[in-house]
């Protein structure tokens, strides 16, 4: 083997070599679908496991646009765009992404597992229940979601450069609770940034996104920012607190009157006994000046704030055995289902992955 001499990274997985003549050995691994998660517009989420050499398993979440999308342009830069901005959105609030592949045209995203239930079936399980969520609990998951969208506001590129991402799309389908009680904002599949693509642009009467939890702004096809975001935690943080939701229009001419201008419902009325500087914050979210709302940042602290001023501190811990207490039956699943699902592609991916021939080629390449 020749020598590589510096700078040089040293990767096991999807290996990469580098030094000055940029040298990649490349890695062919393989999905095995467990089963399908979740199939929405555009794309199909399964719960798979990543295979590698000797015996190397990890459970992710695969999604998988659909066929016709793929197909087209901006639809598939749409997809690829969301997997290369998130790539580097580490953030311990936010779903990781792991890979963006093509196989045989089809183009997939692995990203971080979750295992446990979104917020909406939190707010659906308090319905079932008849009984309000925990002020605390609601503060707490919306000033984790205002962590994750400061992040992705301030995010800087590994280039050095401000990209201004905005997420569009902040709603309870969206926001994930682990079994063991953290936070996980997903789905950037519509984040705008400053080196992405936005078909929204060129078509303004094109909407994209949940529109009862847009902002005015959003909903109108103005220029959006930070603070657009920050209004949908506002709309959601509302949801939670009241179990109901803020915007109710399904037509959009309607919508657009109801967000834009109608009075909101006194929060004190719907959320009886409602702390003040919650209902301060909340109001200042919902502003319909964006100039006048709060930044994701400002937002979470203030619901911070007043957590850690509670007599019970909501925290993961908390956040977990609330959530022991309304899933009873569900409580931190098994990992395995019986459910097989079939993915051609992929399965002759795996028919051509050598475990024993890469692992022989690899020593040989290091030797």
């Amino acid at each position: 083997m020749e020598e590589i001499g510096p700078p040089r990274v040293w990767g096991v997985g999807a290996l990469l070599i580098m030094h000055m003549e940029e040298h990649i050995l490349e890695y062919t691994g393989a999905f095995r679908l467990v089963r399908k998660i979740a199939q929405g517009g555009m794309a199909t989420v399964y719960e798979a496991e990543h295979l590698g050499p000797a015996g190397f398993a990890k459970r992710v979440a695969l999604k998988v646009i659909h066929p016709h999308y793929a197909k087209e342009k901006t639809w598939l830069q749409l997809f690829i765009d969301e997997a290369k901005l998130s790539a580097n959105l580490v953030h311990g609030n936010i779903v990781q992404i792991y890979q963006l592949g093509e196989v045989e045209g089809q183009y997939y995203i692995a990203m971080e597992y979750i295992k446990g239930p979104t917020v909406r079936m939190m707010i659906e399980r308090h319905r079932e229940l008849n009984t309000p969520m925990p002020m605390s609990i609601a503060a707490y998951i919306a000033s984790r979601v205002c962590r994750a969208l400061d992040f992705a506001h301030n995010f800087v590129s590994p280039e050095g450069k401000r990209l201004d991402i905005v997420h569009r799309d902040v709603s309870p389908n969206n926001v994930m609770g682990t079994w063991d009680g953290h936070i996980k904002l997903a789905d950037f599949g519509i984040a705008k940034a400053r080196t992405s693509i936005d078909p929204m642009a060129k078509s303004p009467t094109l909407m994209m996104g949940k529109k009862h939890y847009m902002s005015p702004e959003q909903l109108l096809a103005l220029d959006v920012d930070g603070r657009s975001d920050v209004f949908a935690v506002g709309v959601f943080l509302y949801e939670l607190l009241s179990l109901e939701p803020l915007f109710y229009e399904d037509a959009t001419e309607l919508l657009i009157d109801e967000v834009t201008w109608r009075p909101l419902p006194n929060i004190r009325e719907t959320v009886p006994g409602i702390p003040r500087v919650i209902e301060e914050s909340l109001l200042a979210a919902l502003d319909r000046d964006p100039a006048r709302r709060p930044t994701a940042a400002a937002f979470g602290k203030a619901l911070d704030k007043w957590c850690e001023s509670q007599t019970v501190v909501a925290t993961p811990d908390r956040l977990q055995e609330h959530l022991a207490k309304i899933f009873p039956d569900t409580y931190a699943p098994s990992t395995l289902s019986g459910e097989f699902t079939k993915f051609s592609n992929f399965k002759r991916g795996l028919r051509r992955f050598d475990r024993r021939g890469w692992w022989q080629k690899l020593m040989a390449r290091i030797s």
